[in-house]
C-alpha cells in the first residue's frame, strides 16, 4: 500500500457524513511529538489529528467512552490510521484518556515495524483551558501483537490541543 493511498484512505475514513451536518458536536485532537522516541536511529517528528464524535459517548461504569478515528505522518513518511475506542476519566479540570486503536501502518522512509496492521495503546492526560478547549501530553505504543516476522513496537509522546466544535 503506497502512501497517497494510505492518505486517501485515511480522508475517507476521516470524513464521515456527520462532520457536515449542521448541528455537529466533534472533538479534534490536533497533536504532534516524538515518534518511536526510544529508537535513537528511528526517532522522528510526528504530526497528527484524531476526530471524536461527541454524540457517539456512552457513559459506563469506567467512565466515558467513545469511538475515535485518527492518523498521523512523520517527517519520515511514515503513516497510520486507526479507529478505536477511548475511555474519559474526568477529575475536575484535568481528564485521563486511555484508548485503543487498531489501525494501518506504512513504513515509507520510517521505521520498519513487521506488518501493516498495527494496534496503539495510548494514555492521555488533558488540561481544561475553557468549555471546548483542553491542552495535553499523550504516550503511545504500537505494536502488531507478533502478527509479523518482526514486532520491534515504537513508542512515541505527543504534546495535543484538543477542541471542540
Amino acid at each position: 500500500m503506497n502512501l497517497k493511498k494510505l492518505i486517501i484512505s485515511f480522508i475517507i475514513l476521516f470524513l464521515p457524513s456527520q462532520l457536515l451536518a449542521k448541528e455537529s458536536n466533534n472533538q479534534f485532537n490536533f497533536f504532534t511529538g516524538n515518534f518511536d522516541f526510544s529508537d535513537d536511529k528511528q526517532a522522528a517528528v510526528l504530526v497528527g489529528l484524531q476526530h471524536q464524535n461527541e454524540n457517539l459517548k456512552r457513559d459506563t461504569i469506567i467512565g466515558k467512552i467513545s469511538p475515535i478515528t485518527g492518523g498521523f505522518i512523520t517527517e519520515n513518511f511514515a503513516a497510520y490510521i486507526y479507529t478505536g475506542f477511548e475511555w474519559n476519566v474526568e477529575m475536575g479540570a484535568l481528564t485521563f484518556t486511555p484508548s485503543f486503536a487498531p489501525g494501518l501502518y506504512h513504513e515509507g522512509d520510517g521505521k520498519d515495524l513487521g506488518h501493516v496492521l498495527e494496534f496503539k495503546s495510548e494514555i492521555q492526560f488533558s488540561y481544561e483551558l475553557s468549555k471546548d478547549t483542553n491542552i495535553g501530553l499523550s504516550y503511545n505504543h504500537i505494536s502488531n501483537a507478533s502478527l509479523g516476522d518482526k514486532n520491534p513496537g515504537a513508542n512515541s509522546y505527543m504534546f495535543n490541543f484538543i477542541k471542540n466544535f
